[in-house]
């Protein structure tokens, strides 16, 4: 499709995977006109607009080819980790104990008798936690595709409950080529956490109806999560605090359902993700919207992490792990708001 007749200049770049123009679209067709809304129907790629100081631009991609995914392995472990985290639900609910667990990872134990039965009581936990991190990863995956990304299915992170209890360390994609400008690194960070939100929110709030009340427990007040005979106190936000008053009132203490403790990861893992760091959501986010104070506020948030909770701090040193752990910015062809790629 030749769109040169709606057009005053372009620039056209070759990546691995996708070509992209970025073009300055005469006046007469910048609304767009209906002729080039025409052409624009049958572009076999993708396309958004830019306003900019010298006119619209128009940045259009056409994708040069999709590589095979490896879905036996996105299978794998997507399977692997619904196994231990049902088991890690089975455990929260009281179906099996947590020492035939660990006697299992260290070879001491063997199956307890109806271990598929219990098992299946854990679905409570593993179900709705499983689909709160597909959600998130899901926003990610979508967006890029939708700018003809070259990006990966995500991967499921299994672990045994030791040293993990909740039988996962999350999911994650791979972005396998440059993206093309800050508007493409904008969307594609923000969708994920705005994905899995949207999943936890309910979730919680749910679970939180199903959980019960626990009056003159002690000390520890707020919401409290079973193991095997003892509690472990989570913390608090304010979303939480709202929902417990608006299912239980003025309850100190909240012994929370597995499905409520799903909804409360999901909270924690887009909290997580949402901190400026940049190989975390918030500082691809945060590089996209502020690209000269990213380093800086990155370094002051990692140096915060370290001082303020051992718990934020190993989380974020893991999420970024994953992605060498570096505060610079991403893989962005052009530090501007549209494509510039060379």
């Amino acid at each position: 499709m030749d769109l040169t007749a709606f057009l005053l200049a372009w620039r056209t770049s070759q990546l691995p995977d996708r070509e992209v123009i970025d073009a300055l679209v005469h006046p007469d067709h910048a609304q767009p006109s209906p002729a080039l809304a025409e052409a624009l129907d049958v572009w076999p790629g993708s396309y958004y607009w830019s306003d900019e100081p010298d006119g619209r631009h128009l940045v259009l991609t056409r994708p040069l080819g999709r590589r095979r995914e490896r879905w036996g392995v996105h299978v794998t472990l997507f399977l692997a980790t619904l196994l231990t985290t049902t088991v890690a639900g089975a455990v929260l609910s009281g179906a099996i104990a947590y020492d035939s667990v660990l006697g299992l990872f260290t070879g001491s134990d063997t199956l307890p008798r109806h271990f598929v039965r219990a098992w299946t009581t854990g679905l409570t936990f593993s179900l709705p936690l499983l689909t709160i991190l597909t959600c998130h990863e899901l926003g990610h995956y979508l967006t890029a595709r939708r700018y003809n990304l070259d990006v990966s299915p995500p991967y499921f992170i299994p672990v045994p409950l030791v040293p993990s209890f909740i039988g996962t360390m999350g999911a994650f994609i791979r972005l396998r080529t440059m993206l093309s400008d800050r508007r493409q690194l904008f969307d594609v960070g923000v969708a994920g956490p705005i994905a899995g939100f949207l999943v936890a929110l309910p979730v919680l709030a749910i679970g939180l109806i199903l959980s019960h009340p626990l009056p003159g427990h002690g000390p520890s007040t707020g919401l409290l999560v079973g193991i095997d005979h003892d509690t472990a106190v989570l913390g608090g936000s304010l979303v939480t605090a709202l929902l417990r008053f608006l299912t239980h009132g003025t309850a100190s203490a909240l012994l929370v359902h597995p499905v409520a403790f799903a909804g409360w990861l999901g909270m924690f893992v887009t909290m997580l993700n949402l901190l400026p760091i940049s190989q975390l959501d918030g500082g691809h986010i945060l590089y996209a919207a502020l690209p000269r104070w990213q380093q800086r506020i990155a370094l002051g948030f990692w140096i915060l992490c370290s001082c303020s909770s051992c718990r934020v701090a190993a989380s974020a040193i893991h999420r970024c792990s994953m992605h060498n752990g570096r505060c610079r910015d991403p893989g962005v062809c052009s530090h501007g708001w549209r494509s510039s790629c060379s």
